[in-house]
């Protein structure tokens, strides 16, 4: 079975310097009152609007989108070789970020996406519901690239 791909209409492209962060699970006060328990997240969010509403300046989005977020994290000092050989990387240095404590891809999706959306107080897209289709990746920077996200939002007809 072939699954027809719709022509896409890029609306924005841009990059955001920061330290990725997930949108995950809730801490309850009491009383009702749920906080986020990452301290990571806000900093993250603001990070990702701003950027946005730098190279985005059309009306809020409100038809369906694909949305490709590429984040990008520092490579530990584990990857690079020692002595004076110690501004190159191992041979086995992997290119993926798959480890625990970067965070879960869908996590990241979550915060990175509640912060282009207008409800959640983006600027980019009416609400996260409009996002149809995803693709993303973790992955490690190289030497000189600052941690972040390349971020792509196509409208779909």
């Amino acid at each position: 079975m072939t699954i027809a791909i719709p022509k896409q209409q890029l609306a924005v492209e841009f990059r955001v310097n920061g330290l990725p962060a997930p949108q995950g699970s809730k801490r309850h006060l009491g009383n009702g009152i749920m906080v986020e328990s990452s301290k990571k997240l806000r900093p993250w969010r603001t990070d990702v609007q701003l950027a946005a509403e730098r190279a985005y300046s059309g009306d809020v989005i409100s038809v369906p989108v694909h949305i490709n977020v590429d984040f990008f994290f520092a490579r530990p000092k584990s990857h690079y070789r020692t002595g004076k050989y110690s501004d190159l990387m191992k041979a086995d240095a992997p290119l993926y970020a798959s480890t625990h404590r970067l965070g879960d891809l869908d996590k990241l999706l979550r915060s990175t996406i509640d912060a282009l959306s207008f409800v959640t107080g983006g600027c980019v897209i009416r609400d996260d519901c409009l996002v149809v289709s995803l693709s993303s990746t973790k992955r490690y920077t190289n030497s000189g690239t600052p941690p972040g996200a390349a971020i792509k939002v196509l409208k779909l007809p």
